[in-house]
């Protein structure tokens, strides 16, 4: 009897432990402990989900219990979500009503976070503050020798943000010297680029979609934003679905299941149908096997493969430009799409078939010449890309050993160069199977 009971408490054991071989819980952790609390005492009670550290996405959640379909993840009080009301009613709200012109809303969940975080010990905040990221791995965080090796649309979007941040920190400093009565230091050593970037980005990559009322002191961008504690450490999969929204009766942000998730197994929510490049920018990671993952073929690109001396070369540019077909062309991993077809096909019109240029846009078959110019100059561009990607892993591979400090860096512009490379081989056997088929 014995030695039975002793068989089943190692199988009990090792069917335990095996539960934690993806994840280990973090909840013992005296940062995740006063997090509990602050929210407990904010009326937020929880007993399915605990912070974990897993092998394939760092920080998330575990269920403590099989999850299945319609079954409640996570119910968050709006007492615990951080929003512009909750902005305007600690001591910056005075300073934001009565500020002309009016600053933005982003601006001013930007200017709390920065403020509560200098608090440190006095801010009502702080057990939140504590687990958010002390830096982000967004490209726009990034050394500008790291930036330049990311595909040009990704690298042309990572440098504009930039270039917004930058420029929505100048405009603010006349707001920012404004606030000086609160705090004994000069704002200048509080308010600083760096400081903002941080919040820009805990702005960017946490909040969830919450519409608020339009008010006079905020300026006309939308107020669609909210903070949520606890509940921002779910991380993304492209592979579920969740039903998330604010309910109006029980007065709380609620996240609901609509698929399954075992014992001890991560707890995912879908960011929405992003490809890798999309997530790299706005969320700093890249996402393993994500079916939505394409490679973009820039405009200067495609214009690269017109002939010069094409006599109808603006005529079709115009048209490409006026039907908005000189963006979002890719390959993914079934090859072409139907947009980079569509816009090679109308570049490849001969003169004598220029006036067939609406049949194009609809995808139609114009001629067995202009199918086969259409599939031999996607051959080309998806040929040229891969040659670029290779170039670009190389230059990776040097700098991983020139400058060991970038490394978590240039890891994620690996892993979005590797996954661009298969998607163009694989773009690029499809173009072969298809001209061998014709």
């Amino acid at each position: 009897m014995k030695k039975n009971r002793g068989r089943t408490g190692r199988k009990r054991r090792r069917k335990h432990l095996q539960g934690f071989v993806d994840g280990v819980n973090c909840s013992h952790k005296l940062e995740y402990i006063k997090l509990k609390k602050w929210l407990k005492d904010r009326g937020f009670e929880d007993s399915i989900l605990r912070p974990a550290e897993f092998r394939e996405t760092g920080r998330g959640l575990m269920a403590t219990k099989a999850l299945q379909v319609r079954d409640l993840i996570i119910s968050l009080p709006e007492k615990c979500l951080l929003t512009t009301s909750t902005v305007l009613s600690s001591c910056l709200g005075g300073y934001i009503k009565k500020w002309k012109p009016p600053v933005s809303p982003l601006m001013a969940l930007c200017t709390f976070l920065i403020a509560e975080k200098r608090a440190g010990e006095k801010s009502p905040w702080k057990p939140y503050l504590d687990v958010l990221p002390k830096a982000y791995t967004c490209p726009v965080c990034w050394e500008q020798d790291v930036v330049n090796l990311l595909p040009e649309p990704l690298r042309k979007k990572a440098q504009e943000q930039r270039t917004t941040i930058q420029e929505l920190y100048l405009s603010s400093k006349a707001f920012f010297s404004s606030l000086q009565p609160l705090f004994a230091e000069d704002t200048g050593t509080i308010f600083t680029c760096s400081a903002l970037e941080w919040a820009w980005c805990t702005v960017n990559t946490r909040t969830i979609y919450m519409k608020h009322p339009q008010r006079e002191c905020f300026s006309l961008e939308p107020d669609v934003y909210a903070l949520a504690p606890y509940l921002d450490l779910l991380n993304h999969s492209p592979n579920v679905q969740v039903k998330a929204a604010f309910n109006e009766q029980t007065r709380s942000y609620e996240i609901w299941a609509t698929s399954q998730c075992k014992k001890y197994g991560e707890v995912f929510i879908c960011y929405g149908p992003h490809d890798n490049q999309r997530l790299l920018l706005e969320y700093g990671f890249v996402a393993t096997d994500n079916p939505h993952s394409s490679v973009y073929v820039s405009s200067d690109t495609l214009l690269k493969y017109l002939p010069a001396l094409d006599k109808q070369r603006e005529a079709k540019l115009s048209i490409l430009k006026d039907h908005d077909f000189l963006g979002n062309l890719t390959f993914g991993w079934d090859g072409p799409s139907w947009r980079l077809l569509t816009a090679l096909k109308l570049l490849s019109l001969g003169g004598d078939e220029f006036a067939c240029w609406r049949r194009a846009l609809l995808g139609d078959i114009i001629s067995a010449r202009n199918q086969q110019q259409t599939w031999n100059t996607a051959t080309q561009i998806c040929n040229c890309l891969i040659e670029e990607t290779q170039r670009v892993l190389l230059q990776i591979s040097q700098l991983r050993r020139s400058k060991e400090t970038l490394n978590p860096q240039l890891v994620l512009v690996e892993m979005l160069s590797l996954e661009g490379l298969k998607i163009l081989q694989k773009s690029a056997e499809v173009l072969c199977n298809w001209n061998v088929a014709t």
